[in-house]
């Protein structure tokens, strides 16, 4: 077993996007590989195997791969719920809530956790190629680190450094990090990767020289800015409206401050005949044909912050213009009669009236719901797939009209007029067929939806294709040796 890893100057430096690719291109190869992340903050999650629940870029790099997400491969998993504290998933399963200094104190602890999880994972696999978290000079996050240079020192693994190019200043980015490293740190650091570079490399290489001449560390490749990649994302960094075609069908949907799973609407994104706008805090709020509610790591304060956008009184007039609401998740809760939370297990305990639509009301309840499901859409009977990952109990008249029927059971709820539709299920518009029957619903029946499933390998694909054509492979195929 060997493992490399990838870590980052920044956030968002593209660690996630190399790791798949790597993934992808050794799988390719015939070699037994595997993702590891030992720390994530993420609300993008994904349902594994075994039952638990990771992130879900994590998740994408498993299918990279050509294996099944396991909750091996993500051991922890913190979920803000708050600016200051979240919920904390150990290999898949809820541990409990902390703020951010008492984890802090915990990741003792929680080392053992990546540890094993490493362990296994090096049983069943020839290669891990693991992801950092944030950066790896980030000096107040130092002591007892597992997410970056302290995972890569305890299992004593080289380490590859990713600047984003496209951001400005990948130089002071790549050579500070350095600086700020151990001796030990920057002995493992094997060498620089530049990712989202376009330009010409005529221009670039004087300073590609000067770097491996300042840091002794070679530059392993310059990864060329890739427009149009669309792969699931982490967290909710570059959310922003999209337009693609000519729209015949606007889709708004609000961006909450825990807004979780926001890669249900990728293949909205890619959908011709869609306009997908997602509306941040103090945006006016657009007209639309399709307002919907997404996911929330935090439903009740959410709703609250929803409210005081002016949200409520915009998702009204949209009824009384004929419009369409659907609700995801927390969305569909939002949508009831009540949330409760007598356990606070999304923040203090208590009830918050719903926005009224649905007859149903939600309580939260110990114990996660974390289930891969398939069934299909009702009355229109095509196949749909996805995924649940919610604390809330729904109960109500609204029920007997579901929107799905998942497992041989009902699922979500469609008022009466088919004006207002919500269900638990993340993943509603991956299959084409059960897309296009939605959008009808909505007023877009000219089809066209994207088959997502190949549209996530073609995308893999061509990553790899390009790691292939811009990294030094041998190099990285012996540091794997």
């Amino acid at each position: 077993m060997a493992t490399l890893m990838i870590q980052g100057t920044t956030s968002d430096a593209g660690k996630s996007t190399v790791v798949a690719g790597l993934c992808r291109a050794l799988a390719r190869r015939g070699i037994s590989v595997a993702p590891f992340k030992p720390q994530n903050m993420a609300l993008n999650s994904a349902v594994t195997v075994d039952g638990g629940e990771i992130g879900r870029s994590t998740a994408l790099q498993a299918l990279a791969a050509g294996v099944e997400p396991h909750s091996d491969m993500n051991p922890v998993l913190l979920k803000p719920e708050s600016d200051r504290g979240a919920q904390v998933i150990l290999r898949g399963q809820v541990h409990g809530h902390m703020d951010a200094l008492d984890y802090h104190t915990y990741k003792r602890t929680a080392r053992e956790s990546v540890l094993a999880a490493w362990q296994a994972l090096s049983s069943r696999y020839d290669v891990i190629i693991a992801e950092g978290a944030g950066s790896p000079a980030e000096i107040n996050l130092r002591a007892n680190d597992i997410a970056n240079m302290g995972f890569a020192e305890m299992v004593d693994c080289p380490v590859i450094l990713v600047g984003d190019i496209d951001r400005g200043g990948v130089f002071a980015q790549l050579v500070g990090t350095l600086e700020l490293l151990s001796q030990s740190e920057r002995l493992r650091t094997r060498g620089f990767v530049i990712n989202r570079f376009r330009g010409d490399m005529a221009l670039l290489q004087p300073g590609l020289d000067w770097l491996t001449e300042r840091t002794g560390k070679p530059v392993l490749g310059t990864l060329p800015y890739l427009q149009g990649l669309l792969l699931d994302a982490e967290d909710s960094v570059g959310l922003h409206g999209v337009t693609s075609g000519e729209p015949a069908l606007r889709v708004v949907v609000p961006r909450l401050p825990r807004i979780s799973n926001h890669n249900d609407f990728d293949p909205l994104r890619l959908h011709p005949g869609v306009e997908l706008s997602f509306i941040g805090p103090e945006q006016a709020i657009p007209a639309a044909d399709l307002i919907i509610l997404p996911g929330s790591k935090s439903t009740r304060s959410d709703l609250a912050w929803l409210r005081a956008q002016g949200w409520e009184a915009a998702i009204m007039r949209h009824l009384r213009y004929g419009g369409r609401v659907l609700g995801i998740c927390g969305g569909l809760q939002m949508l009831g009669q009540a949330i409760h939370d007598p356990n606070g297990l999304e923040g203090p305990p208590g009830s918050t009236p719903g926005l009224g639509l649905l007859d149903l009301e939600t309580r939260m309840v110990a114990g996660k719901q974390l289930r891969n499901v398939a069934g299909t859409l009702e009355p229109e009977g095509v196949a749909i797939a996805g995924y649940e990952i919610h604390n809330g109990v729904s109960q109500g008249a609204a029920l007997a009209r579901p929107l799905c029927m998942i497992d041989g059971r009902p699922e979500g709820a469609v008022s009466d007029d088919g004006q207002i539709m919500g269900s638990y299920l993340h993943g509603l518009f991956d299959r084409a067929e059960a897309c296009n029957a939605l959008l009808a619903r909505c007023g877009l029946h000219a089809g066209g939806a994207v088959k997502y499933a190949a549209h996530r390998q073609r995308e893999l694909d061509r990553l790899a294709d390009t790691l292939e054509a811009h990294l030094d492979m041998d190099a990285i195929l012996a540091m794997l040796r």
